[in-house]
């Protein structure tokens, strides 16, 4: 069993890990602590994406930084092709979402049928106790022995965000060997062991979306694209978008306005009818939002939670009751439209009790 101490988990007897190396520094230090703290590790990387990529763990040199990173710690490395998978749950439902007009969230996607469904799959059947990977986040366990995703000791770089879905048995074999450090630390360590990946800048974008051509290039490729007109919220004409499948509720700019009046984002997004309404900031809140698909740690959770809408935003104070989607979420204060697609977790204190999906209403 591992251990219930968040960053402690190598105090447990010597276990079989094979360690997921994504080519960046985080990966490359987990699996050297796991060495340093005695068990028999040996490195796999994903080759998740198979088309063009510069950016993200999905690139060529990502690989060739994981193998190098590998053969610096002395370990055994392996890269396993996942591409038809990563094409088909993370990629297809991406291009799906935009064509609908939601937010997709992939490394949500990614995590949740990737690294945690398939390649912890893979490794059950090869032998191994559990996977680790490079994620700033931690597993903790509570008074009654369930297992919950919380929050790295970096505020500035926990994911724990996009670890939502992990609960249940698959906590009893993950291992996340750096969520007790800062990223400082965890650089610093990189540079002691002289690891080529030590001042490697992280990465920010999507895996499969080029910095250089992004995200319409790659979608007029999968879908087709429709121009749209922009109203105002009185239903006046102040615009015009190339694709109504690339813009997403909150957005302000990108949307063909006159410049001069006030700033104005997206309020509605009407893929069908080709149309999207603008309006003031003011028209973007809201008191409560619907989530469906929703994922409990350990069943549904009563009294006042703090919500984040994404990866790296700020939590609010809210709280839950059921509805016919699922949960309707209520803020304890107005709060900014969270636009239908994305994912919403809920946190008591530093841990993860849940998340679900943002539905259209009305």
């Amino acid at each position: 069993m591992l251990s219930a101490e968040p960053g402690a988990n190598c105090e447990v007897s010597s276990m079989r890990v094979l360690a997921a190396l994504s080519g960046g520094v985080d990966s490359s230090v987990a699996a050297a602590l796991l060495m340093e703290d005695g068990h028999e590790v040996v490195a796999a990387t994903m080759k998740l994406w198979g088309g063009e990529s510069d950016t993200g763990c999905c690139s060529v040199s990502d690989v060739e930084d994981a193998r190098r990173s590998a053969s610096q710690l002395g370990l055994d490395h392996h890269v396993f092709n996942y591409t038809a998978e990563f094409d088909d749950l993370v990629v297809g439902p991406y291009v799906e979402a935009h064509r609908d007009g939601t937010t997709p969230n992939p490394c949500i996607e990614c995590n949740r049928h990737l690294k945690f469904d398939v390649l912890l799959k893979r490794a059950e059947l090869l032998g191994f106790d559990a996977v680790a990977t490079g994620h700033h986040a931690r597993v903790v366990e509570g008074p009654d022995g369930t297992r919950r995703v919380a929050r790295g000791a970096d505020p500035q770089k926990d994911q724990s965000y996009v670890l939502y879905p992990l609960r249940g048995p698959v906590l009893d074999r993950v291992l996340f060997p750096i969520g007790h450090l800062h990223k400082t630390e965890v650089r610093e360590m990189a540079a002691h062991l002289g690891l080529r990946t030590a001042a490697k800048p992280d990465s920010q974008d999507v895996c499969f979306i080029t910095r250089a051509a992004g995200r319409q290039p790659f979608l007029a490729d999968r879908i087709e694209l429709h121009p749209a007109e922009v109203f105002d919220s009185e239903g006046n004409p102040v615009g015009a978008v190339e694709a109504v499948e690339m813009v997403t509720i909150g957005q302000r700019r990108g949307l063909g306005l006159a410049g001069g009046a006030e700033p104005r984002f997206v309020t509605d997004v009407n893929v069908e009818g080709r149309a999207i309404t603008v309006g003031p900031p003011q028209r973007l809140m809201v008191s409560s939002t619907d989530l469906a698909e929703m994922l409990w740690a350990s069943g549904p959770v009563d009294g006042e939670l703090s919500a984040q809408v994404s990866a790296h935003g700020e939590t609010a104070a809210a709280s839950v009751r059921g509805n016919a989607n699922g949960v309707q979420l209520l803020w304890a204060e107005p709060h900014r439209r969270v636009a239908p697609g994305q994912s919403v977790v809920l946190y008591e204190g530093d841990q993860v009790v849940g998340g679900g999906i943002s539905v259209r209403t009305g």
